[in-house]
């Protein structure tokens, strides 16, 4: 049987008839055939605070699960007021960037960290809510320096580039 053959006879569509992809993904955001078992999903929220996203993506991050923090920062993109569309549009290309190296798209990956870095820098100087511009463009720039050997995170594939921290401490 084609992967054709399992496909729903109709999409899915969402409350406003916007189609929604129904197709089963795997934990990198992967399409799987019709039919096979997805991976767990974030549950949707349809609305977090900036802090409440930053504390989400941080916690997806670090367990390994950049798809689902790029969902999440992408959700805060949509919403963000005009003045910070890039800082949140900056942060979910970091994290789609390290979706794609998981993925083995080195090239990509590299690519998505270095557009992400320069969407952050215009807020280098005031990033607003405790986002650590100074120290998210220090980790892109390691990670996209051409003799990068970045140390692999625990639950990362090889090679991968540690999570970075995307609020300061201090």
């Amino acid at each position: 049987m084609s992967e054709q053959d399992d496909r729903p006879a109709s999409r899915d569509r969402d409350e406003r008839g916007r189609p929604r992809n129904a197709r089963p993904r795997d934990a990198l955001g992967r399409p799987l055939r019709y039919g096979a078992e997805a991976a767990p999903r974030l549950q949707e929220s349809p609305f977090r605070s900036p802090a409440q996203s930053l504390a989400q993506a941080q916690r997806l991050l670090d367990a390994g699960r950049p798809f689902e923090a790029h969902e999440v920062l992408e959700d805060a993109w949509k919403a963000a007021p005009d003045a910070e569309r890039e800082l949140w549009r900056g942060l979910a290309q970091l994290a789609v960037g390290l979706t794609h190296h998981a993925r083995g798209n080195r090239v990509g990956a590299l690519t998505l960290i270095a557009r992400g870095a320069a969407n952050l820098a215009a807020y280098a100087d005031r990033p607003p809510h405790r986002v650590d511009v100074p120290g998210l463009l220090a980790w892109s720039a390691s990670v996209t320096e051409p003799a990068s050997d970045a140390a692999p995170a625990s639950d990362a594939a090889p090679g991968s580039p540690p999570p970075p921290r995307l609020i300061s401490l201090g």
